[in-house]
């Protein structure tokens, strides 16, 4: 039975793919590429000849079919995108799910992914964040998105195209507002690799004024936490069933006063 690796290739500069990425390359019976040209310059460059499928969005079925007839036959096959993780935001993700579905192993190589590398860099909060992708493009289907992810407090990811990037941020500033912070990464590992760190109105602003060019990667700060007035604060401690004591401790933390979480309390409770 043969076994499908994920096998994650630079973003742009060549000398980001690991050992293990070019041994796998070399050993499997047939590489499966998003664009057979462009992997072939990244072939030809570490001297590997290997047979090449084409895979993409617009042939994803009957080349996933082909794949699973190959993988049957006990081939190895290695799935590569023109650029990071195969499977993150492009059809990969199919032929995945349809060959763990079929039963036949899937390895994931780890290496290259632009949203690691413009997080990382990006300067806001590591620590908890959500990848989003593509913007839907149908305008109700992504106003729905932005308004769900208006509220969201954990750092956002989303990858979009050069000739979409201003009215993204157009839509990001309308529901996260124009001051909340952001960062644009562009070009990652490539000659003119940039990052463009400010307000949403001030990368909006920028970009306005520089044509867009290149792939982007578009790190978004989570919203602040809501504010509460006291007595919103005390009927959500008395609806929890916390004690006055425990309302107490807890409001001293968020900076409301004893004196009226005890009044307030009892006047509510």
């Amino acid at each position: 039975m043969g076994t499908l690796y994920l096998v994650p290739t630079p973003l742009g500069n060549l000398k980001d793919i690991t050992l293990r990425a070019l041994d796998t390359l070399k050993e499997v019976d047939i590489i499966a590429a998003e664009d057979t040209r462009h992997t072939l310059k990244l072939l030809n460059h570490y001297e590997i000849k290997k047979p090449l499928l084409s895979y993409h969005e617009h042939n994803r079925r009957e080349a996933g079919k082909k794949i699973l007839e190959l993988l049957a036959q006990g081939k190895h096959v290695a799935l590569v995108t023109d650029a990071g993780t195969p499977g993150i935001s492009d059809p990969g993700e199919d032929i995945v799910r349809e060959a763990l579905k079929e039963g036949y192993k899937v390895e994931a190589l780890p290496g290259a992914s632009a949203l690691i590398v413009a997080l990382a860099a990006s300067g806001l909060t590591t620590s908890r964040f959500c990848f989003e992708g593509f913007l839907p493009r149908k305008a109700g289907e992504r106003e729905k998105v932005l308004r769900e992810l208006s509220r969201e407090r954990r750092t956002m990811i989303f990858y979009e195209a050069p000739h979409r990037l201003l009215k993204t941020l157009e839509d990001l500033a309308k529901h996260f507002g124009e001051k909340r912070q952001m960062v644009v990464a562009r070009e990652l590992t490539k000659i003119h690799e940039e990052y463009i760190r400010g307000s949403i109105a001030e990368v909006l602003s920028h970009f306005k004024e520089k044509e867009p060019k290149g792939e982007f990667v578009l790190v978004v700060e989570g919203a602040p936490p809501e504010e509460k007035n006291v007595e919103e604060f005390v009927r959500e401690c008395i609806e929890r069933g916390l004690s006055q004591k425990e309302a107490v401790l807890l409001g001293r933390e968020l900076g409301f006063k004893k004196k009226e979480i005890y009044k307030l309390y009892l006047q509510l409770k």
